[in-house]
């Protein structure tokens, strides 16, 4: 169930606050591939299907920033955010990768607020995503998140 943030003081709100966990989905070959595409890292850990039978992890990994390009979808999933004149990807913070996610494996997004803090024009607000991969002890992806909203 996506939570719903109406402007600046339910933002406040949640300021520490667990927000909740998005819906699990795959990460397919196709996506790595246009990712790849798109990127320009053809690495054969990520494409050769063949290849990476052989190597490391028995198959295809998903590019380490394709996992972090989920974050503002995953995100989405859990909270949607309303009632500001304008909302900015300001930055990341702490960015890992301890645990690659294998293509075909599932993914969800932890969500939690870390920080609300005031700012020239509006709020910023520092979000943990932690990406999780299904059946994997370790996440994919751990990511600070730092938004900022006009009001």
């Amino acid at each position: 169930m996506t939570k719903s943030i109406n402007g600046v003081e339910e933002l406040r709100a949640v300021a520490g606050q667990e927000l909740g966990t998005s819906p699990w989905r795959e990460v397919t070959q196709a996506q790595v591939n246009l990712f790849a595409d798109a990127t320009d890292d053809h690495q054969w850990i990520h494409v050769d299907t063949e290849r990476a039978k052989e190597g490391p992890f028995k198959q295809t990994i998903a590019h380490g920033f394709l996992t972090l390009s989920l974050v503002p979808a995953l995100l989405g999933e859990v909270v949607k955010f309303s009632g500001f004149r304008l909302a900015l990807n300001y930055g990341l913070n702490k960015v890992r990768f301890p645990t690659p996610v294998p293509v075909g494996a599932r993914v969800r997004g932890h969500v939690k607020n870390l920080s609300v803090e005031d700012v020239k024009g509006g709020v910023q607000s520092v979000t943990q995503i932690t990406v999780e991969v299904e059946g994997s002890a370790k996440p994919a992806c751990v990511a600070e998140f730092i938004s900022r909203y006009a009001v």
